[in-house]
């Protein structure tokens, strides 16, 4: 199984994604979307940061029962209430990211949203993998 990341420099170098992920394994994962729910199922957290390190946490955590790894991430779309606090808030995101998943970063988006599920739900990631 291998990812490959292209960044072509056609486009604006990426920062914390990648323009394109192609994939060669066996096995894809669907992830569903994971908020900053707790066993009890509440939101933990009360700013953007918290709730996006509970979250990435979760949709690791669903990747680990069916088999994968953080490397093995081809996709992941992040869901914001508010884009601008996301924005402003990259710095630190990043670090989550990088001390959680790593510096192999999937295609990923990041979409504006008026609400989630859960009313108080600030964020939250949904992706796809590919196993061997």
């Amino acid at each position: 199984m291998s990812l490959d990341r292209h960044n072509p420099a056609d486009l604006p170098p990426p920062s914390g994604f990648s323009h394109a992920v192609t994939a060669t394994g066996s096995r894809l994962v669907f992830l569903a979307g994971q908020t900053a729910l707790d066993m009890a199922g509440e939101v933990v957290g009360d700013t953007l940061p918290e709730q996006f390190e509970t979250a990435l946490a979760n949709l690791l955590t669903a990747l680990a029962a069916a088999g994968g790894a953080p490397h093995d991430l081809a996709r992941v779309t992040v869901y914001a209430t508010d884009v601008a606090d996301y924005r402003a808030h990259a710095p630190e995101l990043g670090r989550i990211w990088r001390r959680l998943v790593g510096r192999d970063y999937p295609a990923m988006a990041v979409v504006g949203t008026v609400r989630l599920w859960d009313p108080r739900a600030l964020v939250e990631l949904d992706g796809t993998a590919v196993l061997p």
